[in-house]
């Protein structure tokens, strides 16, 4: 691109890391501007009229909503991270929007006031990991050996559980061990760069921090006694 580009950030948005694994990906020169979501600044404001992150800033011209963004960046940068054949682009999208859904699902394991709300999330999520594990290709990757933008929206997913299985009571709850073909996926992009590099290096103990502080039934598990590694 000739014109500079900014990916408007916050340092533990997953939203954020599909759009810098897009852009690592595909070599795409960038620069990061992380914003206090608890405290929104004005300019901010002003481009993002959800008032949420990621913003990609290409020159002059603002372009809001994570899946919006991979598109474009897509459509305008090699190399395509999507299907060329049009049915199953469409295919990959709607994968896409059910990694939207995990993550949803995972802001209400967080969030859970109490342990039936949140085993009813973790019984959700196990319920669309059945789904995603009956779609997988033999992998390393979604749909194969080629790293695809499903994949961009997953590998960010994936991190929480690195967070899960350091919580001994909810480690048989939300793992993914029912699911060895899923594991397998979860390994290969965390090997990859992009999704190595989509994040700070302190990014697990900022995480954790971010739980930790969480006034519900999980933020109470987060005592030292229910910890049972560092992350």
């Amino acid at each position: 691109m000739s014109q500079p580009i900014t990916l408007v950030s916050h340092l533990l948005c997953p939203y954020v890391q599909r759009a810098a694994i897009v852009l690592l990906e595909k070599g795409v020169p960038f620069t990061r501007k992380n914003i206090d979501l608890a405290n929104k600044p004005d300019w901010f404001l002003a481009i993002s009229p959800l008032g949420k992150v990621p913003v990609l800033q290409v020159g002059e011209t603002a372009i809001f909503e994570s899946a919006v963004i991979c598109e474009y960046l897509d459509e305008t940068q090699a190399p395509p991270l999507h299907p060329a054949d049009p049915l199953a682009r469409a295919r990959h999208r709607g994968w896409m929007e059910l990694g939207s859904a995990i993550l949803n699902d995972i802001a209400g394991v967080y969030s859970a006031p109490d342990e039936a709300s949140l085993q009813l999330k973790a019984q959700q999520l196990a319920q669309k990991w059945a789904q995603i594990a009956a779609a997988l290709s033999d992998g390393p990757y979604f749909a194969g050996a080629e790293f695809t933008l499903v994949d961009a929206v997953f590998a960010p997913v994936f991190r929480y559980y690195d967070a899960f299985e350091a919580i001994a009571p909810l480690r048989a709850q939300l793992s993914l061990a029912p699911w060895p073909q899923i594991e397998a996926w979860r390994r290969a992009l965390a090997q990859r760069p992009s999704v190595q590099q989509a994040v700070v290096a302190d990014y697990p103990q900022r995480l954790q921090a971010f739980l930790q502080q969480r006034n519900s039934f999980l933020g109470k598990l987060l005592q030292p006694a229910a910890v049972s590694c560092s992350l």
